[in-house]
């Protein structure tokens, strides 16, 4: 299954540089091992925000939500997850 996610990241002030950073490399962590086991099949950027478009090919919607939670930085993001499906005129 597909699934597209949009991830907002908004860290509260009350958190210190060095917080922010050590959620960063745990972060860059996570997800390299979710790219790396295929579950995590793309992740782009968002132009000017703290924001990222991601592509996961999971199972089921229970381990979509496991991966989600899973992220480090989960408490502070705000997730949209949008349900993909072939589109009729695909090539691939």
């Amino acid at each position: 299954m597909l699934f597209l996610a949009r991830m907002d990241v908004t860290f509260p002030e009350s958190l210190s540089a060095e917080q922010v950073a050590k959620f960063q490399v745990l972060e860059k962590e996570y997800s390299g091992n979710l790219q790396r086991s295929g579950k995590m099949a793309g992740i782009w950027r968002v132009v000017g925000e703290y924001a990222n478009h991601s592509l996961f090919d999971v199972e089921s919607n229970d381990e979509l939500h496991e991966i989600l939670s899973g992220f480090p930085m989960y408490p502070y993001m705000k997730i949209k997850v949008t349900a993909l499906a072939k589109h009729p005129n695909s090539i691939r």
